[in-house]
C-alpha cells in the first residue's frame, strides 16, 4: 500500500507556514474537512499537528485518494480519517457538516467551477463562524502579480485553458453570495496567499 504513496515537493516548503496561520483560525475541536487534498502529505502533518481536530481528507481523482490512503496508512494518526471521493463542483459533497474547511492549492488547478462549488459546499456543510481556508496563488487589483505567478499561470492555462489565477476580488464575491464573510488575507512564502472566510 505504501507504494502508492505521492510526493509534491512544495508541500514540505509550505506546510509550517499555513499551519501557522491554521493555529489561529481553526476550533480547538472538530472536523476540519480538506479539500483537494492531493497527495495527502498536507493530511499527515497536519492532523500530527491539532491532535484534537479529527482530519477528513478528500478528492476527485483516484490515484489521489490511493496516495492518500497509503499516507494514511504509513502515519498510523488516530485523527485522520479515511479520505472521501468529493469533487467540489458537485452539487452534494459525502459530508454533511464540518467545523472547518481546508483547501489548498486547487483553486487556480481547476476549473472556475469547482470555485463557485466549493463556496456553494462551504455554505451547506458549515456552521455559522466556521472558517472557510485557501491557500494558493491569486492575483489582486492594484497589486503587481510577481513575475513567477505570471509565468506558472501561462503553464497553467497552456494544460488546460480553464486553468489559471484567479483573482482575490473574484473569488471573495463569490464566497460572500454565498454566505461567508471575508475576514483575512495572509501574505505566504514564494507569492502564496492565505485567505479565510467565515460562514455567517
Amino acid at each position: 500500500m505504501d507504494d502508492a504513496r505521492r510526493r509534491a515537493p512544495a508541500t514540505e516548503r509550505n506546510r509550517e507556514p499555513i499551519a501557522h496561520v491554521l493555529r489561529d483560525v481553526l476550533p480547538a475541536r472538530g472536523t476540519v474537512l480538506e479539500v483537494a487534498s492531493g497527495t495527502g502529505e498536507h493530511g499527515v502533518y497536519f492532523a500530527d499537528q491539532f491532535p484534537d481536530l479529527r482530519w477528513q481528507p478528500s478528492d476527485p481523482d483516484p490515484d489521489a485518494l490511493a496516495s492518500i490512503l497509503a499516507w494514511r496508512h504509513h502515519a498510523s494518526l488516530p485523527n485522520l480519517l479515511e479520505p472521501v471521493l468529493l469533487d467540489a463542483s458537485a452539487a452534494e459533497w459525502p459530508i454533511a457538516s464540518a467545523d472547518a474547511i481546508l483547501c489548498i492549492n486547487m483553486v487556480h488547478i481547476s476549473p472556475w467551477a469547482a470555485t463557485v462549488g466549493l463556496m456553494a459546499g462551504a455554505e451547506r456543510v458549515l456552521a455559522p463562524g466556521a472558517p472557510l481556508v485557501l491557500y494558493g496563488p491569486y492575483r489582486r487589483s492594484g497589486v503587481a502579480t510577481a513575475p513567477s505567478n505570471e509565468a506558472f499561470d501561462a503553464s497553467l492555462r497552456a494544460r488546460d485553458r480553464q486553468w489559471g489565477l484567479r483573482a482575490f476580488e473574484d473569488v471573495s464575491a463569490e464566497a460572500q453570495a454565498r454566505g461567508l464573510r471575508f475576514e483575512r488575507l495572509v501574505e505566504m512564502p514564494a507569492n502564496n496567499l492565505t485567505i479565510v472566510f467565515r460562514r455567517i
